[in-house]
């Protein structure tokens, strides 16, 4: 099958992470797969597939190779796929990383991208938010964790315990979810309460450097930055992670809690949407709604309570040893067969 991915970046993100794996893992499997992207657009994953650069900073029909389908991800690619698709071009199936009209501005404009049949998403949470908003029933495409991220086993019970949180840039407003102000109050409280432990904020190296924001927090802090360049770098610190940190409450599906407790670490979460998926509170995580204001809470909880640290690790990790990106592929290629079949 000929599968085109018209993508504007691919800068380090889960969303970025999971359109990569998708198409290196459907040409694993055969297909014939080619990522068009803007000259502008980075490229921080490794792809096998086909990339064509457009000269443009937007997509036109005119870029579009004759496929079987266009995989859409982003409410501005919706308008150049679909005319493509009406050209004849392939079936323009659209994959909802994120769920826009409630995450971005403009939401007059990206709620009527959505009046589309041919959707693929990536939790249930999401699949029932735009169900209810436009009756239409994505399929659930869930995302995964690569083998590179897994346990080694190198925490020592006589070492400084260890609390993990990534941050992103905030400038440019496409952060506000992650709800970081809100993250580093959370720290400072358990900070105050056991200076011993060690706080790290993990953050990729070109958004620290581009952000005047994340610097003063880095120099005003009494935290640890750690910049890792890539995902062999990124799970070491995830392995030296007692207690992973999520305080994000919107979010289509969350991978870092996925990979911090596939390597081991205990995670502290509030309710995002999509992190129901694999998130039982007190069984595998603790987990808490932002208006309870408890991220704290269940920070100190973990820190004074060995056994349940302990416990909760040791469950999140077979939890998240059921999320593959080979069972991703899987599920995409049902999603796409069956669109396939309901438009002939």
């Amino acid at each position: 099958m000929k599968i085109t991915f018209p993508i504007l970046t691919l800068c380090k993100g889960g969303a970025q992470r999971m359109l990569a794996e998708l198409a290196n893992g459907l040409v694993r499997r055969g297909h014939d797969v080619t990522i068009i992207m803007p000259t502008y657009g980075d490229l921080e994953y490794d792809i096998i597939c086909k990339l064509i650069r457009t000269p443009g900073y937007e997509f036109a029909e005119t870029d579009y190779p004759i496929s079987d389908v266009i995989v859409s991800n982003f409410y501005t690619i919706i308008p150049s796929a679909q005319a493509a698709s009406d050209n004849g071009k392939g079936t323009h199936v659209r994959l909802s990383l994120c769920y826009e009209p409630t995450f971005l501005p403009e939401n007059h404009v990206t709620f009527r991208t959505y009046h589309m049949p041919n959707l693929l998403v990536l939790s249930k949470w999401q699949q029932q938010m735009i169900y209810l908003n436009h009756g239409v029933k994505g399929h659930i495409v869930p995302v995964g964790i690569s083998s590179t991220f897994k346990n080694f086993h190198i925490r020592s019970p006589h070492d400084s315990l260890q609390i993990s949180a990534i941050i992103r840039i905030p400038e440019g407003g496409y952060s506000w979810h992650r709800e970081q102000e809100y993250l580093i109050e959370q720290l400072e409280l358990v900070k105050q309460l056991h200076p011993e432990v060690i706080i790290n904020l993990l953050c990729p190296p070109k958004e620290l450097a581009s952000s005047l924001q994340l610097q003063q927090l880095k120099n005003n802090c009494n935290f640890r930055f750690l910049t890792p360049e890539n995902d062999a770098e990124l799970c070491y610190h995830y392995n030296y992670s007692d207690i992973f940190v999520s305080s994000s409450t919107y979010d289509t599906a969350g991978l870092p809690g996925l990979e911090a407790m596939k390597c081991g670490a205990a995670l502290v979460t509030t309710y995002s949407g999509g992190n129901l998926d694999y998130c039982r509170h007190e069984e595998n995580c603790l987990l808490s709604y932002r208006y309870e204001n408890r991220l704290s809470q269940d920070i100190l909880r973990l820190i004074r309570d060995t056994d349940l640290r302990t416990r909760l690790a040791l469950a999140g990790e077979q939890e998240a040893a059921k999320w593959t990106w080979e069972n991703s592929v899987n599920a995409f290629e049902e999603g796409i067969s069956q669109i396939l079949q309901k438009s002939r």
